[in-house]
Order: C-alpha cells, then structure tokens, then sequence
C-alpha cells in the first residue's frame, strides 16, 4: 500500500528511488520484492516524448544560375538477376542535369 502511495505522490521515480524512499522510512525491504510488487501493481514510469529540436536556423541556398555552379552526388544500388548487387556512384550538375 505504501509503495503504491510513493508511486501516486511521485510518478517520475522508478522502482529503485521507490525502494530508497521506503529504506529511510524505515521499511525492511529487499530491492527485488519492490520490484516485483511494482510490476504487479501496474506501475511504470511515465514516459514524456521529448520534441526534437532545430540546432540551427537553416538556411534555403539560392538556385543555381550556371553549369558547374553547384553538384550533387547519390549512391545507388540495385541488384542483377543472378543476385549480385550492383552500386554505382552518380554526380550530377544540377542546373544542366547533365551528370559526368
């Protein structure tokens, strides 16, 4: 019943917190039984999804406005019909389209 209390009052601890609180309470208890209740009460800890954020403000660079201003290079890879894989490395102009 206690544990359940702790775990109402302060839903941000885990089982091993929980334990060390009831230790300084006075309760005799093993670290492994707390466990265990714990897990047949129901009880986990709340998990909050943390929002991803930018590391820096980003910038859209202007476009292109002539050949070999700016290039673009992949890997891509496929496979050939007796099972080998196939990479190949493309490098593109990307005002022109043409690719070298």
């Amino acid at each position: 019943m206690r544990l359940r209390e702790l775990a109402q009052t302060r839903p941000r601890f885990g089982y091993f917190r929980l334990h060390v609180m009831l230790r300084r309470e006075g309760w005799g208890v093993n670290r492994k039984r707390v466990y265990r209740i714990y897990r047949e009460e129901g009880l986990s800890v709340r998990l909050t999804r943390r929002r991803e954020r930018v590391s820096h403000l980003r910038v859209v660079s202007p476009a292109p406005s002539q050949m070999n201003e700016r290039w673009s290079m992949d890997f891509v890879a496929d496979t050939l019909l007796d099972g080998r894989r196939f990479r190949a490395l493309n490098v593109v102009d990307n005002w022109s389209r043409r690719s070298q």
